[in-house]
């Protein structure tokens, strides 16, 4: 603490002097004072930031479910509650199993000839059947087929020789079920090589080597490009493609994988870029006349088609937003978005649609929602850098996106067709990060190609309710099941 002098004893120059000096203490303090506000404002925006990121999770963000980890809170569910309790509802069928009229084994199991109370012979023209039936697979075997052919030649020279099938080709070989179960597993239910190889060798009894798994991966790859290429040619002309991309791994670098896929139809397409290159290299949007429904990534909008935004995340966003700002306008939205896609569904239910009036009470309702949030959180002008644009917070990235493409936001109230959000892609797009964490990426780029081409396949022919290990098993016999395009 500073002692204060005696000004009695001070001359008039010295209380001059102290009066300076004590102004230039001020004006340094004042200094300190700004620059440790400036820095204080600074950390405190740091700070609200990773404070955001901690309260981040599944249910209000973009992030996965799996990176939630086990000490947050289980995720509410968008959808709201039907008001129904968990599991088979009154009046469902049910999936029970049923007695068989032909079954393939009958074991009797005969009563004792005496009654073991009494001692007396037991009648046998009273006895009344009992049956019980055991479902069960039986143990698996491989069988051996031989194909046994002939060759000669005629008098007049020409050589004659027996034509085999597809499967025997060579004089030794696997079969089009072990072919078709190894691509099956290995591209359907995403299990890694090695342990393909130890299943095979576990339920048959045969030792494969992973060579032999990613010969076959590669021969159906090849097989079905033709259906690849049929399938991307289809998808071009749909009315309503939902289209999503995600990071994976391959060669040890980050790749991506692009989506596009209908209710029938899925389409992967793999890419060193995420952005307008790889979208121009799929050739699906280029040229594309089409509604293209998406989450808002930018290169998006560098195509000349109808755009729908995903509502599903604008309400994570917005969820975000009232649980850490508390700002009534967030859950208005909410509730807005809610009851918008309800009256949407109850139109498409029944082949309506929604009149020009309600059309305009419902945007004149988004408007004003859209206006109460702009008031609550005006538009930051403190440039941070010396470049760049002026950073802006979460809730006015969100509402100037609303505002900005409010088009595509309610897009779904006037096309019933466009749907609510983008979960069909999501969906479709889910089991790539399934086969991330089960097998960590792909060694080649080649096998990352090999599996989006046999993916698109099958996932076709799983939304059409086909059976994919038969057509995997065909596939080896030169008989491929074309999906249902159109």
């Amino acid at each position: 603490m500073l002692k204060r002098p005696d000004l009695s004893q001070l001359s008039v120059a010295e209380k001059d002097t102290l009066i300076t000096a004590l102004f230039d203490q001020l004006d340094a303090m004042s200094q300190t004072m700004q620059v440790m506000k400036q820095t204080i404002q600074v950390m405190q925006s740091r700070i609200d930031v990773l404070e955001g990121q901690l309260r981040k999770d599944s249910h209000n963000s973009h992030k996965p479910p799996s990176s939630d980890g086990f000490g947050k809170k289980r995720p509410k569910s968008l959808r709201e509650s039907s008001g129904r309790k968990p599991g088979g509802q009154q009046g469902h069928g049910g999936s029970t199993l049923k007695l068989t009229r032909e079954p393939d084994v009958v074991v009797s199991h005969p009563l004792p000839p005496w009654c073991d109370a009494c001692g007396e012979k037991l009648p046998t023209p009273g006895l009344i059947p009992i049956r019980r039936q055991v479902f069960d697979l039986v143990k698996p075997v491989v069988q051996v087929t031989e194909h046994l052919g002939y060759e000669t030649h005629c008098t007049c020279g020409k050589h004659h020789r027996s034509r085999f099938p597809a499967e025997a080709t060579a004089p030794v070989q696997y079969g089009p079920v072990i072919k078709g179960a190894l691509v099956y597993l290995t591209q359907q239910q995403l299990l890694p090589v090695a342990r393909t190889v130890q299943l095979i060798e576990d339920l048959y009894g045969v030792a494969l080597s992973t060579g032999t798994v990613q010969t076959c991966i590669a021969q159906a790859a090849r097989q079905l490009t033709p259906s690849y290429e049929q399938i991307a040619r289809a998808i071009r002309e749909q009315p309503v493609v939902h289209f999503d991309e995600t990071g994976q791994r391959a060669e040890a670098r980050l790749r991506w994988l692009h989506v596009a896929g209908t209710a029938q139809l899925t389409w992967y397409f793999t890419h060193d870029k995420r952005g307008q290159l790889a979208m121009d290299d799929a050739r699906i949007l280029p040229g594309f006349k089409g509604v293209a429904v998406h989450d808002g990534w930018a290169s998006y909008r560098d195509y000349d088609c109808t755009h729908a935004l995903c509502n599903a995340h604008h309400l994570r966003e917005l969820i975000y937003l009232e649980e850490t700002t508390q700002q009534p306008w967030a859950r208005k939205m909410i509730d807005f978005l809610r009851a918008a896609k309800k009256e949407a569904d109850e139109a498409k239910s029944e082949e309506m649609f929604i009149g020009r009036k309600r059309l305009a009470y419902l945007r004149q309702t988004y408007e004003s929602i859209l206006r109460e949030g702009e008031r609550d959180n005006p538009w930051s002008r403190i440039r941070k850098g010396a470049r760049g644009k002026v950073k802006q917070t979460p809730a006015v990235n969100l509402l100037n996106r609303l505002r900005r493409q409010s088009e595509d936001v309610l897009r779904f109230l006037e096309e019933l067709d466009v749907p609510f959000d983008n979960n069909q892609a999501e969906r479709d797009i889910r089991m790539s990060k399934l086969k991330q964490k089960i097998s960590g990426g792909f060694r080649t780029v080649t096998g990352a190609d090999a599996f989006a081409v046999i993916r698109t396949y099958v996932a076709t022919l799983r939304k059409q309710g086909r059976n994919v290990f038969a057509a995997l098993t065909g596939l080896f016999q030169d008989q491929i099941a074309d999906p249902v395009i159109g």
